[in-house]
């Protein structure tokens, strides 16, 4: 098979170019948890190199195999954590699989469901590479049952099911935060490149709190990014595009969409006002941006929201 490099925005679409099994996963919520084992029957498996959009959470109580980042080949074992976030090119291989189980979401879902301010938090959500991690029987223990209250609720049918999965993602970070990075700081971790991104995706994420605070209300242009880190245009836009697949605009496109789509969730809030939040001068010239990316109007999008609520 031809190596691809594919870039994917969510774990069903991995799956279906990989020609695995998606009847474990749903498409719609940004959010899912599966056993490995359920869907890698044919062992072993090595998939193509890919992009994903989307965070990844692998918990694995019995199994063996490796995951490359970039350049970086880890072996990941029985009684290990392990955590990737968007855009590194990365290959997964399995030779054993028993109990793993593998949790997925969006920034969209951890926005909406789980902190709306969630790297302040939890700033190891925005580091490249990170090794797999051994737990202790009794660490394991605890995040396996909070693994498995989620899958229930996964498959369940609740009103309240991604609020409830939001809640118990909390508390599943809170622990491996405890865990793991007590004094995790992302800045001083990996090589330039790798600070180059983190520093981006860190400047990125302040500005839009700035912009919805209110502190500011002009958006960041591709030159303010580098100016940020006393770095050429030219030399963050190719660090940021070779590291992450995405482009600086594509980056703060979906980092629009993404507050622009929590924001719209809240009726207190005219879609003038969010307009302004997020840096438009004018209210159609923002209309227009969000059906360009969203195929649906502002106003459309909150309806059709709202409607699904009841």
């Amino acid at each position: 098979m031809a190596h691809v490099n594919i870039t994917v925005r969510t774990l069903h679409e991995l799956y279906q170019q990989l020609g695995l099994p998606v009847d474990y996963l749903e498409e719609e919520s940004g959010f899912t948890v599966h056993y490995l084992e359920d869907t890698f029957k044919d062992l072993p498996f090595r998939s193509e190199p890919f992009r994903p959009n989307y965070f990844s959470f692998l918990f694995i109580k019995s199994a063996f195999g490796h995951y490359t980042i970039d350049d970086q080949r880890f072996e990941v074992t029985s009684n290990t954590v392990y955590f990737t976030n968007p855009g590194n090119y990365r290959i997964f291989e399995w030779e054993k699989l028993e109990h793993t189980c593998l949790i997925t979401f969006g920034e969209g879902f951890l926005k909406e469901y789980v902190h709306d301010d969630v790297y302040r938090d939890f700033s190891f959500l925005l580091s490249e590479i990170v090794s797999p991690r051994v737990l202790t029987h009794h660490q394991f223990d605890q995040v396996e049952e909070l693994c498995s209250q989620i899958h229930k609720e996964y498959k369940g049918n609740s009103l309240y099911r991604n609020k409830i999965i939001g809640a118990l993602v909390i508390v599943l970070l809170l622990k491996i935060k405890e865990y793991f990075f007590q004094d995790y700081n992302p800045i001083y971790e990996g090589n330039r490149s790798s600070q180059i991104v983190k520093n981006f995706k860190l400047n990125i994420e302040r500005h839009f709190r700035d912009l919805i605070s209110g502190k500011t209300n002009t958006q960041l242009r591709v030159q303010d990014y580098a100016d940020l880190q006393a770095l050429h245009v030219n030399y963050l836009s190719s660090v940021i595009s070779s590291k992450t697949g995405k482009t600086i605009s594509s980056w703060v496109a979906d980092k629009t969409i993404t507050e622009a789509k929590v924001m719209l969730q809240d009726e207190g809030l005219s879609i003038k006002e969010i307009a302004f939040r997020l840096g438009f001068l004018e209210t159609p010239h923002f209309s227009n941006y969000f059906k360009k990316h969203m195929s649906v109007s502002p106003a459309e999008y909150r309806k059709q929201y709202f409607s699904n609520l009841s």
